[in-house]
């Protein structure tokens, strides 16, 4: 069956996770000693108990699925570092926080399959949807003052990004075209203002 043309605008959440999982490496501490394994990705070890080594997060993903090791998880992964980055997301409202690119995908590997890695999860979790909020909140302001040729939001994650591409796609179109037809002497039409697009825009999200 195929998509609805508005999923096809943009990769699946699972698509995004899949691209995390490929593209970051993180520390991994085996609970068994071996050593070098080939992969058609690659060769890894050798694997020394309890000694810290760095994987490609679906190589950790795997063997802690399988009760053979523990993540370690990123220095940002904590409640300290989201705390002081929430901070820093309510006091500049016209800014973003600078976060890792796949911060979301990558704590959510985290808290779904190793909860018991992570500092105080539950806080964590509280602490990463507190910062998704406040962005997304500055994200619809943001999209208050989009024109036809760009939008300037940087610091934005993969997943906001990809939250955002369907509208921002089908806007820009809009707007190209609303700027491509010749103004008549002596009209001018306000309606496409930006209190009426912001307005849109929390429909839609």
């Amino acid at each position: 069956m195929a998509l609805p043309a508005r999923l096809m605008l943009s990769p699946l959440p699972e698509e995004l996770e899949f691209i995390a999982l490929q593209q970051t490496d993180i520390l991994v501490r085996p609970h068994f000693t071996m050593g070098k394994i080939r992969l058609l990705s690659g060769s890894y070890g050798p694997f020394r108990a309890t000694a810290n080594i760095e994987l490609p997060l679906w190589v950790g993903k795997y063997l802690k699925q399988q009760g053979k090791c523990a993540l370690v998880p990123p220095s940002w992964l904590n409640p300290d570092w989201l705390e002081e980055k929430l901070k820093q997301e309510m006091s500049k409202p016209e800014e973003f926080a600078p976060l890792p690119f796949r911060y979301a995908e990558i704590a959510k590997v985290f808290l779904d399959i190793a909860p018991e890695d992570v500092p105080s999860p539950e806080r964590v979790r509280s602490l990463l949807k507190d910062i998704r909020e406040v962005r997304q909140a500055k994200t619809r302001k943001g999209l208050a003052l989009v024109d036809e040729t760009e939008l300037r939001m940087t610091g934005l994650g993969s997943m906001e990004i990809n939250e955002l591409r369907p509208f921002l796609i089908r806007a820009m179109g809009v707007m190209r075209v609303l700027a491509s037809v010749p103004e008549v002497p002596g009209t001018q039409d306000n309606s496409f203002a930006a209190g009426e697009s912001g307005s849109r825009m929390e429909e839609d999200w």
